[in-house]
């Protein structure tokens, strides 16, 4: 998303500014240092609010990254400003933003072994000697900060690049883990690939955004090098500090991960299985109502086929999640037995007894690992021929040269048993005799709309009696006419 001076003028930063103050903003900043210290260390905060908010919000162009300020020609563009223009002065707030690793240069950020936190960095030791003076006070005298002789031009040209802003990536750290906490209730939950992880945080990490594939990368990096809260190795994520976890990742991590995966690969099959067969059923009555009996039976034979796949699925879904149970069980006897160790703090402190007690335990929950996992329905080529296409899953079933003779014929269910075609016939009888009572209740209904509408209002019946009054009152007087008549002599 790209920003406007509509979008700039929705952040908080910019709300209740006068065109004026804007205006200060905007200009060259840079010569404030010596002669107002505070404003220029006020115009610096609202520059980092600023672009904090730009970047967390995705307002930045042509980028999806929100933890990232991509300081270029575009980001420039996207800040103009009705009345005032370009900014003057971003060289001098981003020099200013990385002098007080407020923002992090992204390489620097992804390649450093040392926390962003230790006392040892820089600002801190900075910070330290210099408290209560300007930023850009003590930044100059250890010679952090640009010459002052270098132009704006210049320190801008110097400043291009890619930055982690701390600050945003600090809220979306907070968030991860809170999210986390709240669902640590087994091993499981502590275990990640990249994909899971970008599928269970990326849209919640901050608000009304997702965060980007780089985004996830730098926020991985700072929960593990910063936070301490995650270990990796190579994709497998795990969240540490838990009583399910210990501070390594173990071959029971990389076999609970497999399984935890196998299952969410395996559950999204099946939720895909049964959104296509009620597809399925809706199809074939739509074509019964439309006369095309052959397509419906095409859908309905189709539709056995995808039942016959989901009971598969759900059954080795049954045993992948049981398997899984046992794994986090046995990790968690683990972790039960092991508790001496973390209250002692020393290994060496236990009785030798004890010691070999807790080796014996680790040795036996591998051992039940590799054991499980080794069961040929667990191993990777066999649960990936398990979500093949579904023709294979009937392979068995159909003879070969039917297949031959007839694709069409495999695709629709040919070969399909007796018993089979004695339940899709019985199907497909009850969508016709569905769609015929469906027919005749429309024609029912329509000719109920077009039939003239019975007169039983009371104004009706009062004016249809005194018409018959009048009738039965002109028929008498016509039967006595012949009576009162004269007669005429002869």
């Amino acid at each position: 998303m790209s920003s406007s001076p509509s979008t700039l003028s929705s952040l908080l930063s910019y709300d209740g500014l006068s065109k004026s103050r804007i205006q200060s903003l905007y200009s060259d900043i840079s010569r404030q240092k010596h002669s107002n210290p505070t404003a220029y260390s006020s115009n610096i905060t609202w520059w980092r609010s600023t672009l904090e908010a730009l970047v967390s919000l995705g307002y930045q162009p042509n980028t999806t990254d929100t933890l990232i300020l991509h300081a270029d020609q575009s980001l420039l563009e996207s800040l103009r400003y009705g009345g005032a223009g370009k900014p003057l002065c971003l060289g001098t707030v981003i020099t200013e933003l990385v002098n007080s690793r407020t923002a992090v240069p992204l390489q620097q950020f992804l390649s450093a072994s040392q926390s962003i936190y230790d006392s040892g960095w820089l600002p801190y030791r900075v910070a330290a000697f210099v408290v209560g003076k300007p930023l850009w006070w003590a930044l100059r005298q250890l010679n952090v900060l640009g010459s002052d002789d270098e132009s704006e031009t210049e320190r801008w040209k110097h400043s291009k690049g890619d930055y982690v802003l701390i600050g945003v990536l600090e809220h979306a750290a907070d968030s991860v883990l809170a999210s986390q906490r709240a669902r640590d209730v087994s091993l499981a939950d502590t275990l990640y690939s990249f994909d899971s992880f970008r599928a269970t945080f990326a849209a919640s990490a901050l608000p009304g955004v997702t965060l980007s594939d780089k985004d996830l990368r730098v926020l991985l990096k700072f929960l593990e090098r910063d936070r301490r809260a995650i270990v990796t190795e190579r994709e497998v994520i795990k969240f540490v500090g838990t009583g399910f976890s210990t501070p390594e990742i173990t071959a029971v991590d990389h076999g609970a991960l497999e399984l935890k995966s196998a299952v969410a690969n395996l559950t999204a099959q099946i939720d895909s299985i049964t959104t296509t067969i009620d597809s399925h059923k809706a199809k074939a009555a739509n074509a019964i109502r439309q006369q095309h009996k052959s397509l419906a039976l095409s859908y309905l034979r189709s539709r056995k086929q995808l039942e016959e796949v989901l009971t598969q699925r759900l059954g080795s879904l049954e045993i992948l999640q049981s398997t899984l149970l046992r794994v986090e069980a046995a990790a968690e006897d683990i972790q039960g037995t092991a508790l001496p160790f973390s209250h002692c703090r020393r290994f060496v402190l236990l009785t030798p007894h004890r010691r070999l007690q807790i080796v014996k335990a680790y040795e036996s929950s591998t051992a039940t690992l590799r054991t499980l996992l080794a069961h040929p329905s667990l191993q990777r080529d066999a649960v990936e021929r398990t979500f093949d296409a579904l023709a294979d899953a009937n392979a068995d079933a159909r003879e070969l040269d039917d297949a031959v003779r007839s694709g069409m014929d495999l695709a629709v269910g040919t070969g399909a048993s007796p018993e089979d075609e004695d339940e899709i016939n019985a199907e497909l009888a009850a969508l016709v005799a569905e769609a015929e009572a469906d027919a005749a209740a429309q024609v029912r209904e329509k000719i109920q709309r077009t039939a003239p509408p019975e007169t039983t209002s009371v104004e009706d019946t009062t004016r249809n009696a005194q018409q018959a009054q009048e009738r039965g009152h002109i028929d008498a007087v016509t039967e006595a006419e012949p009576a009162t008549r004269p007669v005429l002599a002869g």
